[in-house]
């Protein structure tokens, strides 16, 4: 059985530059995805790699993305 996982590794300059181009500000986009604003630019930066599923879903939604666009690159995709 295959198994979710538990958290997503996102690409930070990714997160940031379709941000960007949607005209979105940081806060705009934290609060639509339920995190803080620190945590959103931690991620930008590539401080921090990893979101939760839900927050995940939350943040591809908001920024019509899919996973090929906001997720790190894996070794398979490289």
């Amino acid at each position: 059985m295959h198994q979710p996982p538990t958290t997503f590794e996102v690409d930070g300059a990714a997160i940031c530059s379709k941000r960007m181009h949607a005209g979105i500000e940081v806060q705009q986009l934290a609060d639509r995805v339920g995190i803080t604003a620190s945590y959103l630019r931690k991620l930008e930066r590539g401080d921090r790699k990893h979101l939760s599923p839900s927050y995940y879903v939350r943040l591809r939604a908001a920024l019509d993305a899919t996973d090929e666009e906001l997720l790190a690159p894996t070794e398979a995709t490289q």
